[in-house]
């Protein structure tokens, strides 16, 4: 790895600095639980991966000016919107090793506050006066919505296949990541070749993200991963760890188990087994092997800009993405 977190959180840390106090900033409300939840989400210790992306992807197009830590700000209202509804809809009560904002203010309070960072988000979007900036991330906007619900209509069904579970984690994941890093060539008025590049780096890189995240939910502690171990197993969420272990599972009393399991999210009791299966059958090594291809084909991308420290980051980020325990 070329670069270690310390050393890109050195590199940045001037422009995390200033994209921190710019989403304190337009957080601000004249209503005082907008004020009161907004402070607690933006400060509920999230690794600002997206807003990080954006600001190193614009410092490697070689940025001039400050717009890139607007659209920082604006990825991460965009993304933590959908952590607060995305918290209401699956009931879920821990986040980061803490609680969620729908379990202290309730769940009206965070799909309202939610509803407000978008439309923040859309405001700041106003701000940088470019209508590609605009139709990117107004065309990501919908398409997370359309993958959320995908994820919906998913839930508990043990048919789904291996390609509309990509399809998901496309849209409510790796879409967004695409915007970041693709805007950052748009801001930079870069070629279209290098725009597509940077699209393709963020779309790959959260894609690759997305499944190490799917293989944590079956190896970390609540502890370490700053959730419960086997939310996705207790929501009925088929994910490719789950639907490769039921596919390829030696025994009908095994695949039963996880079908069931997933048709009734009643699968937590047997979480000890499933995990046996997963080792069986390496549905883990098999997802990891996904996201690792994932990770090839970003820093791939990368190959048509210019090399700097930035670049190195990039890079970085993106073996990152699956070597991470949390």
């Amino acid at each position: 790895m070329p670069m270690d977190i310390d050393q890109i959180r050195a590199l940045s840390h001037e422009d995390m600095q200033a994209v921190n106090q710019l989403i304190q900033q337009q957080v601000d409300s004249d209503v005082s639980l907008i004020n009161q939840l907004g402070f607690y989400i933006v400060n509920s210790g999230g690794k600002r991966l997206r807003p990080l992306l954006t600001v190193l992807s614009a410092r490697a197009m070689g940025i001039d000016n400050n717009d890139h830590h607007t659209l920082a700000a604006i990825v991460e209202f965009i993304h933590t919107a959908t952590l607060l509804h995305d918290d209401v809809v699956d009931e879920s009560t821990m986040r980061r090793g803490r609680e969620t904002a729908n379990a202290i203010f309730g769940n009206q309070a965070s799909v309202l506050v939610g509803d407000f960072l978008y439309t923040r988000s859309f405001q700041m979007m106003v701000s940088l006066k470019r209508m590609r900036v605009m139709e990117i991330l107004s065309e990501a906007t919908n398409q997370i919505a359309e993958g959320e619900v995908l994820q919906l209509m998913n839930c508990n069904d043990a048919s789904t296949t291996e390609a509309r579970y990509f399809d998901v984690i496309y849209g409510k994941t790796a879409r967004l990541f695409e915007a970041a890093t693709q805007l950052a060539a748009v801001l930079t008025d870069k070629e279209a070749h290098i725009e597509k590049a940077m699209q393709e780096y963020g779309k790959h890189l959260g894609t690759a993200f997305q499944l190490a995240d799917d293989i944590l939910d079956y190896m970390a502690d609540s502890e370490e991963m700053g959730k419960n171990a086997g939310d996705d197993l207790a929501e009925g969420k088929p994910t490719l760890p789950l639907l490769y272990a039921m596919w390829h599972a030696t025994s009908n009393e095994d695949k039963h188990l996880i079908q069931e399991a997933i048709e009734q999210g009643n699968g937590l009791p047997h979480l000890t087994r499933i995990q046996q299966i997963m080792e069986e059958t390496g549905a883990l090594d098999y997802t990891r092997e996904q996201a690792n291809n994932e990770v090839k084909m970003a820093i791939d991308s990368l190959a048509v800009i210019p090399d700097s420290q930035y670049k190195d980051a990039l890079v970085a980020l993106a073996y990152m993405s699956v070597e991470r325990t949390s």
